[in-house]
């Protein structure tokens, strides 16, 4: 099976790995991590956050569409992973020259939080449509809930309180997450007791480390998140997939949030939610309470999270946790099954 991949993101190529281990012999073609294969692009050359940090990317983004596109009627189907601002046009120019190739969007737009025009759009573009949250088939005509690939990826799960008086400190992978939020941490670490583990990528070498976090003399460092959160019993965390998977864990965890102001103001005027993280989310969706607490912008301060990581229980937290579990694990559809039909199809 020859599948043309694009896969931006390092989480879309942590759900990539997990779905090539189902789905057995495949040639990949397309932009992906280069573990896998050799990529047109490798993912890493499209690594940022952020509307203004994303213009940069324009001339290098277009001659990689118009690449895959021209690729695409050699491959059995297209599998598009997140990343809607470069995969929808990609899936725009792939039908437009290969009409009959199939193409498959894995971990679909989140229209439930702007830009709901974007459904007939995609629809039109895609012949799949594979939502990774429980509650996003409502806001599509097809799509369907395939389970969140974390579910599969984190094999780790607390059954009973931590205790460790550990806390874990995830500040993301990206340059700005990290530059904004490690002086907050380190004033954090330094006025709470017990110890204090910093989660790093595993694939940043020391000097990277130096270089983007500063002075790390406070914490112990480790290269693996699903770790440091097991071995917590509270942890700090930047918004994004992290947070979703320490509640997955059942890690209770402070969310903690700074973008650059203008990419806030644009967010906050466009996005009507009233959490910005995904456990929150869908507890909001399936009439939950919150499962964590959130700090954004401003509010980001070490008092802040201090207050909020006193207030923690754990064992309610479990439970919470539990709940979050059986919503994310009653899938509709196989992915790798959806993939494996379409390509056998004559």
């Amino acid at each position: 099976m020859k599948l043309l991949v694009s896969a931006l993101e390092p989480s879309a190529n942590l759900h990539l790995e997990n779905l090539l281990h189902s789905l057995g012999k495949v040639e990949l073609k397309g932009i992906f991590d280069e573990k896998f294969g050799s990529p047109l692009l490798p993912s890493g050359s499209f690594g940022v956050m952020g509307f203004i940090d994303v213009l940069s990317k324009v001339p290098m983004a277009k001659r990689a569409i118009k690449e895959m596109a021209a690729m695409a009627a050699e491959c059995d189907a297209v599998l598009l992973i997140d990343s809607p601002a470069f995969n929808i046009p990609l899936a725009k120019a792939i039908k437009k020259s290969s009409p009959n190739t199939k193409i498959i969007y894995y971990i679909i737009p989140q229209v439930w939080a702007w830009k709901a025009k974007r459904v007939a759009v995609v629809e039109s573009v895609t012949d799949v449509q594979a939502a990774i949250l429980p509650f996003e088939p409502k806001f599509w005509n097809r799509a369907v809930f395939v389970g969140n690939p974390l579910m599969n990826e984190i094999k780790e799960k607390k059954v009973r309180p931590t205790n460790s008086n550990i806390t874990a400190f995830l500040p993301g992978s990206r340059r700005s997450e990290i530059t904004k939020l490690m002086p907050v941490f380190r004033e954090v670490a330094q006025r709470i007791e017990g110890i204090k583990i910093l989660a790093v990528p595993p694939f940043f070498d020391d000097a990277k480390i130096a270089e983007l976090y500063g002075d790390t003399s406070l914490f112990d460092i480790v290269r693996d998140a699903k770790y440091a959160l097991m071995q917590a019993s509270k942890a700090v965390v930047c918004s994004g997939t992290a947070t979703l998977e320490a509640s997955i864990i059942g890690t209770p965890t402070v969310l903690v949030y700074k973008a650059k102001w203008f990419d806030y103001q644009i967010a906050k005027r466009f996005v009507k939610l009233n959490h910005i993280g995904l456990a929150n989310i869908i507890a909001d969706f399936e009439g939950l309470g919150e499962i964590h607490p959130e700090l954004v912008q401003e509010d980001v301060t070490s008092e802040n999270i201090i207050r909020e990581l006193s207030r923690i229980n754990e064992a309610e937290f479990l439970q919470k946790s539990a709940t979050l579990r059986e919503l994310l694990g009653h899938k509709e559809a196989d992915l790798a099954q959806i993939i494996e039909d379409i390509t056998s199809r004559p």
